[in-house]
């Protein structure tokens, strides 16, 4: 791969914000806008390379902010466009690239479009969503939505049903319109013309379906509702990846821009495919992840199974945590070393090749907070089940334990503070930025230090990867580019290891354990229990 600063997104480490969650300014007990802005310092300090944030345009917030009421704003919730402007240039003069969620698969019930698509057959938006009649007494066909039931709403007023992948308040747009496709093409540019850096797609692999409408077929392996149906036309349709090479040459009008799929299919090989020839997605969300047990097997499986098929205009990207999963740190925990694999958990994902994403409060071993049923807010929780809620990985940031509301909302001026909308909840002790800023051997600044690593050595944020043979219970790797190599191991037992690391002089490194000592040569590493090793060779 060529050294070419337009490849930041290649290079580089992306941090997920959840608006809502990171930091108030406003004192209303919800993070906005101007709130990120006043925590950038620490991304600077931090050293990632950009940043994500999740949706914060107009909306009900049915599914908070993942129904867009207007795809060019800021929900007042949030701020103002000019508080957008600020945070972007104040990002951009730290050198942080800002992207930006972009939800193209449905939109609010409430957005002028559907209102106007709904008011009537004849209406001129009436095809910018999927809108059919019945069959029978029940919907076109028998599609089901991921939130639970059918994927269909009947509209009385028109007597036809729309179709809704998500909540009803969620309507599929038509990307089989050519006007609603250029109205999109607008909106991009729209945020575009304004400096963002680029986007997140949300579900992209779902907006081309089968024209015919046609039934999902049932699963061989049996289950109900969502998993009871094999999608074969709802989501991943052929016809996508058209869609993506239109997306693509709007980004390509705009230097050093990027788009990123979520691509929520769980077969590599599909995931694969969204990079095209170079013309579609610049990244895909690689997803494996999240299904793998603390295992050093499974890891190294997933990561072996996507290089194989990742093509060379391809590049991958690791995710452990993000707002629609439990946070690893919970995932993984252990009453012994859960700490400690949270630190062997963060020198996988900034070692590996490809772009990793980092999550709010990962930096920090933030855990999932239990939520009392009365203050669930995630519309799952209400649709299907409260053990399906996603609120406990949404919990707000933890600034500085000392301070009310841990420092995510301010105090007022007679000394109260709001409650913040989701329970900050308990945690680990010392689980704050400001404890962890103070303590050099903190999870904190084992990211700062593997992330200036990274940074600094060419075959650590580009270089080629090579799996090593290792014991049981290890996860073994080099990375190189040219003369340059870095050698990784990862013991994810409860037991000690010794890993042959083929030798070379060390240069520098990094280890999990806070103060032990490197090697001079990269012959043996000898880890204990849920520790890691990074090492540069001269």
């Amino acid at each position: 791969m060529r050294d070419d600063p337009r490849l930041w997104w290649q290079h580089g480490v992306l941090y997920q914000i959840y608006p809502r969650s990171y930091q108030d300014a406003n004192g209303d007990g919800v993070g906005d806008l101007e709130g990120i802005r006043q925590r950038l310092e620490h991304l600077q300090w931090l050293g990632v390379d950009a940043i994500w944030l999740s949706p914060f345009q107009p909306s009900p917030m049915a599914d908070f902010g993942y129904d867009v009421a207007d795809y060019c704003g800021v929900d007042p919730l949030f701020g103002t466009l000019d508080d957008f402007d600020r945070l972007l240039a104040d990002a951009h003069a730290r050198g942080l690239r800002v992207t930006l969620d972009w939800v193209p698969n449905h939109s609010s019930d409430q957005h002028p479009w559907f209102v106007e698509s709904r008011a009537a057959r004849t209406s001129p938006k009436r095809d910018w969503y999927v809108w059919r009649d019945g069959r029978g007494d029940g919907p076109p066909n028998n599609w089901v939505s991921v939130f639970g039931g059918p994927a269909w709403e009947h509209d009385a007023a028109t007597d036809q049903w729309y179709l809704h992948s998500f909540l009803r308040e969620q309507p599929d747009l038509e990307w089989r319109n050519p006007e609603l496709v250029r109205a999109m093409h607008e909106v991009l540019r729209f945020w575009l013309e304004r400096g963002a850096d680029g986007f997140r797609i949300d579900v992209v692999h779902r907006i081309a379906k089968d024209p015919e409408l046609r039934d999902n077929p049932p699963n061989p392996g049996g289950g109900t509702g969502y998993g009871g149906q094999l999608h074969v036309h709802d989501e991943n349709h052929p016809d996508v990846h058209a869609l993506l090479r239109g997306l693509r040459a709007v980004l390509d009008e705009y230097p050093e821009r990027m788009m990123v799929g979520e691509v929520y299919l769980f077969d590599p090989a599909e995931v694969a495919r969204y990079y095209g020839r170079g013309d579609e997605l610049h990244l895909a969300f690689n997803f494996s992840f999240l299904r793998c047990p603390w295992d050093a097997a499974a890891f190294r499986a997933e990561v072996e199974r996507f290089e194989a098929l990742c093509p060379p205009e391809g590049w991958p990207t690791w995710v452990l945590s993000n707002h629609d999963v439990p946070r690893h740190a919970s995932r993984y925990d252990d009453p012994e070393l859960g700490d400690a694999r949270a630190r062997v958990a963060a020198m996988m994902l900034l070692t590996l090749r490809g772009t990793p994403y980092l999550y709010a409060g990962e930096e920090i071993g933030m855990r999932n907070v239990t939520i009392a049923p009365e203050r669930m807010q995630d519309p799952l929780a209400r649709t299907l089940h409260p053990a399906l809620s996603r609120d406990g990985e949404r919990t707000p940031m933890r600034w500085d334990a000392d301070a009310p509301a841990c420092g995510f909302t301010p105090v007022r001026p007679d000394a109260t503070t709001a409650d913040p909308w989701l329970p900050l909840g308990p945690q680990p002790p010392g689980t704050d930025v400001a404890a962890q800023r103070r303590d050099r051997r903190s999870l904190l600044w084992l990211y700062r230090d593997l992330l200036a690593l990274r940074r600094t050595h060419p075959a650590l944020h580009r270089g080629q990867w090579r799996a090593l043979d290792a014991p049981d219970g290890v996860f073994a790797y080099e990375r190189r580019s040219g003369h340059q190599v870095a050698r990784v191991a990862l013991n994810f037992g409860a037991r000690p290891a010794r890993v042959a690391l083929g030798g070379g002089d060390v240069a520098t490194g990094l280890h999990t354990r806070p103060g032990a000592t490197l090697p001079t040569r990269a012959d043996f590493a000898d880890l204990g229990p849920a520790e890691g090793l990074v090492l540069v060779l001269r």
